[in-house]
């Protein structure tokens, strides 16, 4: 198996089981991030419409064949959601929206996340 595939599948199990605990499991994700955002039932929304995205993400990146013509457009467009999401954190971190605990937590997983991505896409453009 090549180095993009091993990477996108990495990604796409990642996407899946961080997706399925948002959709299915909003509560125990918020315990995870911190005290307040899990006594906090506004959490459990956002966290749902969060989970269903990116397990459908993450469903596309698992399906996706190396010859789609779809394959490039996917990959850049998870190296920008990642990309997003890490700032996004950081932002956050920096503002006190998030706990430290929280903060450090969600930054490394996009972080990884966007690596995943970035790896994947570039590997795509050697192996086609």
């Amino acid at each position: 198996m090549k180095l993009g595939e091993v990477t996108r599948i990495a990604l796409a199990c990642v996407r899946i089981f961080n997706g399925a605990l948002g959709l299915f499991a909003a509560g125990r994700m918020a315990k995870s991030l911190g005290g307040e955002l899990g006594d906090d039932k506004r959490f459990v929304y956002p966290a749902r419409m969060f989970g269903i995205r990116t397990l459908v993400l993450g469903v596309d990146l698992l399906t996706l064949k190396a010859d789609d013509a779809s394959a490039p457009r996917v990959l850049r467009q998870a190296v920008l959601i990642h990309a997003t999401d890490t700032a996004a954190a950081l932002y956050a971190a920096r503002r006190g929206e998030l706990t430290g605990r929280a903060a450090k937590l969600t930054t490394i997983i996009s972080a990884v996340n966007t690596g995943l991505a970035v790896v994947s896409l570039v590997a795509s453009k050697k192996d086609g």
